[in-house]
């Protein structure tokens, strides 16, 4: 299996940002009988992570609604489409720094393949122009 690319000049050229059309919240605190007795789709948490304090879990909105479940930080995931490596330095920081200069808050999210950042929902389009002319140059 590869390990990604690592050079930065490259990631940044061809990382080729993808908008998802769904709503993303973040919720904590919540039960895993949730998940377990089957009350929610599978397919509808995109990531659980566990930290001493408790369990995050992204989830898309309509499902958090559905269940009556406390969330915050409703959000646009944006994939980076190019296979980055884990050990890849200084992407995230270019990213988020690139936001950051617009005003644009950034949680970040990296898989084995692809990074992922998440932006508010009603700065997505913005931070997709941020990110594409960051891509240009």
């Amino acid at each position: 299996m590869t390990s990604g690319q690592t050079d930065l000049s490259t990631l940044i050229n061809a990382m080729e940002p993808v908008l998802d059309p769904n709503i993303w919240v973040f919720s904590t605190g919540l039960s895993t009988d949730l998940f377990t007795a089957g009350r929610v789709s599978q397919s509808a948490i995109l990531m659980r992570f566990v930290e001493n304090e408790g369990e995050t879990w992204i989830w898309r909105k309509s499902e958090a609604d559905r269940q009556s479940a406390p969330y915050t930080f409703e959000s646009r995931r944006i994939t980076l489409n190019i296979h980055s490596s884990l050990e890849a330095v200084g992407f995230m920081a270019a990213i988020a720094t690139a936001l950051a200069k617009a005003g644009i808050s950034c949680n970040p999210v990296s898989g084995f393949f692809h990074d992922h950042v998440f932006v508010p929902a009603e700065r997505a389009e913005d931070a997709m122009t941020v990110l594409e002319t960051l891509s240009r140059r």
